[in-house]
């Protein structure tokens, strides 16, 4: 009784969680998610085989249905969706699908088919009783694909911990979590392992759906959106809150210091030069001959422009996060004189934000505004690369009605 228990509970924990990735992927779509999804719920179709086979004993039908869900389908999609997740290579990407496509086909086909031999019971049977040499090699060549998958995934990680450490652990976090979820269904498939076999595929799922929620994005702190119908920030609305509670107490302690310079900046400004229209304070000697008011030193002006290669298919998601940033920039950064975000006709897959502060100290406290750091975070996903140039003003000439031509409303 205790096996038709845990057969129970994994049919409905699989079902569960396969419901629920559904919906986030319906929320979110992507290939990786898809590809998790596709394999959530072949899991889940095995083990609901494995129920009745746990009250009546296994037979031909449940046999094979167990083991192409969880020795064929779970794991293959489990390694793909790793490489779309990861992997930034176009032709990387391209390389994959076209094994996936044959390793689904033709594994399918032959597990499928393929005579079966001796008895069966009640525990999860390990493939090599029932299966001869032919679909245990085809196993094996699936085994080995998903393995070669997980390891270049992790690699493509792993490089991008020295440019974008934050990022790069995440996705290691993430590809762990599959790996895990990848090979207890792979040691199950091969040796059944009775009841240990059916906590380890309780331990499977969970991992494969800890997994969805550390790839979300972190939720959007406020502000409103702008254009686009996606509901983005509700695919993982609660998962990182921890993570997120961390990085603000990092944003309390650095923004502090970055107020102290600029006040003191503002000082230096009050003695020196005229600051937004007031007059310098003059020395006593300059009653009788007072000197021309100077023009504010357009050479402290910072300009930044950085330039974003979005990944394909993501560029609305993109726009949607720029959207958001730059009303949070209009709201609450004054001294951010002007931010824009531009599109490039001939190449759809780049995005140009083009920014001029005040001064430097104006950049540095964009660059720790909590919407700044939030949307750093939100479009990581969506970027294949990024390129910051920092500029000095030498020269410039704008018309007056600028600011109403870059924003009609």
């Amino acid at each position: 009784m205790v096996e038709v228990g845990l057969a129970f509970v994994c049919a409905l924990v699989a079902w569960s969680a396969t419901a629920a990735l559904s919906v986030r992927a319906y929320r979110r779509p992507g290939i990786a998610v898809t590809a998790w999804v596709v394999a959530a719920t072949a899991t889940a179709i095995a083990l609901s085989a494995a129920f009745p086979a746990a009250l009546l004993d296994f037979s031909n039908a449940t046999f094979r249905l167990l083991q192409i869900g969880i020795g064929l389908l779970g794991p293959l999609f489990l390694g793909w969706g790793a490489v779309e997740y990861a992997v930034e290579s176009p032709r990387g990407r391209f390389g994959t699908r076209l094994v996936v496509t044959t390793l689904t086909i033709v594994p399918l086909v032959v597990l499928t088919m393929d005579r079966l031999r001796g008895r069966y019971d009640t525990g999860y049977p390990a493939a090599s009783e029932h299966y001869d040499v032919v679909p245990m090699a085809v196993l094996a060549l699936v085994h080995l694909f998903v393995l070669a998958a997980l390891v270049a995934a992790a690699v493509a990680a792993a490089r991008r911990l020295s440019g974008a450490p934050e990022r790069g652990q995440r996705e290691l976090g993430v590809l762990g979590l599959v790996a895990l979820a990848a090979l207890l269904e792979i040691l199950v498939s091969r040796f059944g392992l009775g009841i240990l076999g059916q906590l380890m595929m309780l331990g499977a799922v969970a991992a494969l759906w800890g997994a969805v929620l550390r790839a979300g994005a972190p939720p959007r702190r406020g502000g409103r959106r702008r254009g686009g119908n996606r509901d983005e920030d509700d695919f993982f609305e609660d998962d990182l809150d921890d993570l997120d509670d961390l990085d603000e107490l990092d944003e309390e302690e650095e923004e502090e210091p970055v107020r102290r310079r600029r006040r003191r900046a503002d000082h230096d400004d009050f003695d020196e030069a005229p600051v937004r229209g007031r007059r310098r304070r003059a020395a006593p000697d300059d009653f009788d001959d007072p000197e021309p008011e100077p023009r504010p030193r357009a050479s402290r002006l910072q300009g930044v422009i950085t330039i974003y290669t979005v990944k394909e298919g993501h560029e609305d998601l993109f726009d949607d996060c720029v959207d958001e940033a730059v009303d949070e920039v209009a709201r609450q950064e004054p001294d951010t004189l002007l931010y824009a975000c531009h599109t490039v006709p001939s190449s759809p897959q780049q995005r140009i934000v083009y920014a001029i502060y005040r001064d430097r100290l104006a950049y540095e406290e964009h660059e720790q505004q909590p919407h700044v750091i939030d949307f750093v975070r939100r479009s990581a996903r969506h970027i294949v690369a990024t390129n910051v140039i920092e500029l000095s003003l030498s020269g410039a000439a704008a018309a007056d009605s600028l600011p109403d031509m870059l924003m009609p409303r």
